[in-house]
């Protein structure tokens, strides 16, 4: 059921998509985040989950609903839409937390397969098996021939329009992630999660956790509905879309709110430390945080969770706005300004810049260059590799400043960092229609040397002349010899 997913808009890996579900007849507008939904406990009615915050799917575990004697049987015959009261798509995970958790669970895939199917499901999950992060190879590899039983066990299963996902695990091990997501995109099953998340997540390794996407994407190819499972802090959203993944599921939003905690898309903060609060959602607009100290535990625990889910809900629009006019990495460069794992997420991020060249537009938006890891960011990379294609006259001057006018050159371009030169037909073109400070930085430097010298490799017989205001070390030393160079400052 390949064709149930359809890419929109790219930015960097980041997409707008649509997710077809047809047993709910419905299309999930994808990034979308799955609010976890505990059968036992309801701290927000589904109901309003969709009406009031906007969510077009929810998930629940179809594990805890087989094993609860008082909702079993009533969930099987009402139907689950019915049962929470839900007319968007419901994921149904199978008990793989539990068998993390616990070591082991009583049902095997094709049981909770048929089970979820049942209930009305609209997305089922196999067991799969979670490795933690931390794992020996020797586990991670025999747990992942576990999981790829479970997904052989899901593909057997009658599930009529029922999508299925095909959990991707394999721990920290790149090679082993990557080829998971391999074997799941060979398999007939229809979504891809990233299993094995939460340890990472909750102990804020936010490079490690994009290291496991990108190499799980690099099996999974470009085309397939991507879910980071246990993901919803709304400080991370934006690097995880840009990352590559599409659907997000977050028991964060009622979990947090039962510790007294809110979040931000900064961080999280604690109620009992809070003065202000900094949001204006319906929670934030109409009360002060002494108010919710003073309610009890359950009132403030239901109104510290539904201003959880309205930041992420609201940080998840403005990741797709951010998509649509092209500027999510700079969404990301400012959310990585929050939090020093965040900022460890985006370098990890930016070391696969290659990978994100391939599906980052051409064209789109003003280039922000407000920090130096900008510098490595897949549109530098992409004017660099398109200097090797231009032919440069014999005697060219490449400079920060404006020509003289009686200048001697055959021609004369331009030189903005991060970028490096481009001739003044390209002027007006993206991304070299940047905004970027008067006071470069030592990264933005070495890349416009690194762009120089792409320029003087493909062009080996031009004499090329650099005019420079007062470039680092670092930057000169990319620079060929054959280069020569003039301080722009020392000649006044």
């Amino acid at each position: 059921m390949r064709d149930h997913f359809e890419i929109r808009d790219h930015d960097a890996a980041g997409r707008i998509g649509r997710l077809e579900v047809p047993r709910a007849d419905v299309t999930v507008e994808t990034p979308a985040l799955l609010p976890v939904v505990n059968p036992n406990v309801l701290t927000i009615e589904p109901e309003r989950l969709r009406e009031e915050f906007g969510a077009e799917m929810l998930i629940t575990n179809s594990y805890i609903i087989r094993s609860t004697d008082r909702i079993r049987d009533r969930v099987v015959d009402e139907g689950l839409h019915e049962f929470l009261g839900f007319d968007g798509a419901i994921m149904t995970d199978s008990g793989s937390f539990q068998l993390a958790e616990y070591g082991d669970i009583d049902v095997t895939t094709a049981e909770i397969i048929e089970f979820q199917r049942r209930i009305g499901s609209d997305v089922a999950t196999p067991v799969d098996v979670p490795t933690p992060p931390d794992a020996d190879r020797e586990r991670a590899e025999r747990e992942l021939e576990t999981t790829k039983r479970a997904l052989a066990d899901a593909e057997d299963a009658d599930t009529g329009e029922m999508l299925v996902n095909a959990p991707v695990q394999g721990a920290t091990y790149a090679d082993l992630r990557e080829a998971a997501g391999r074997h799941a995109a060979a398999t007939d099953l229809d979504v891809f999660p990233v299993g094995a998340m939460v340890p990472l997540l909750n102990s804020y390794r936010y490079a490690e956790v994009v290291k496991a996407v990108r190499a799980a994407k690099r099996g999974l190819g470009p085309g397939v509905p991507v879910h980071l499972f246990g993901a919803g802090h709304p400080m991370m959203l934006a690097l995880a879309v840009a990352a590559g993944c599409d659907l997000f599921d977050s028991a964060a939003y009622a979990l947090m709110a039962r510790d007294g905690r809110y979040l931000t898309v900064s961080g999280t903060e604690h109620l009992e430390d809070l003065d202000y609060f900094p949001c204006s959602c319906p929670v934030c607009a109409h009360h002060a945080p002494a108010d919710l100290r003073g309610f009890g535990d359950g009132e403030t625990e239901r109104l510290l969770a539904e201003h959880n889910l309205h930041v992420t809900f609201e940080e998840l629009r403005r990741v797709k706005e951010a998509i649509r006019s092209g500027n999510l990495l700079d969404l990301v460069d400012r959310r990585a300004r929050g939090h020093p794992a965040m900022l460890d997420g985006y370098r990890a991020l930016l070391d696969h810049a290659e990978e994100l060249e391939r599906t980052d537009p051409g064209s789109k938006d003003a280039f922000f260059y407000t920090s130096h890891e900008a510098a490595r960011r897949p549109e530098v990379r992409r004017h660099r590799d398109r200097l090797g294609r231009l032919t440069a006259p014999d005697d060219l001057l490449l400079t920060e400043s404006k020509a003289p006018s009686d200048h001697a050159y055959d021609a004369v371009w331009r030189v903005t960092p991060p970028f490096g030169p481009y001739p003044p037909a390209l002027s007006e073109t993206y991304p070299l229609t940047a905004e970027v400070p008067e006071r470069t930085d030592d990264a933005a430097q070495v890349a416009a040397a690194a762009g120089v010298a792409a320029l003087a490799d493909a062009n080996p017989e031009t004499a090329l002349t650099l005019g420079h205001d007062a470039w680092c070390d670092a930057a000169l030393e990319r620079l060929p010899d054959r280069v020569e160079t003039e301080n722009l400052r020392t000649l006044g």
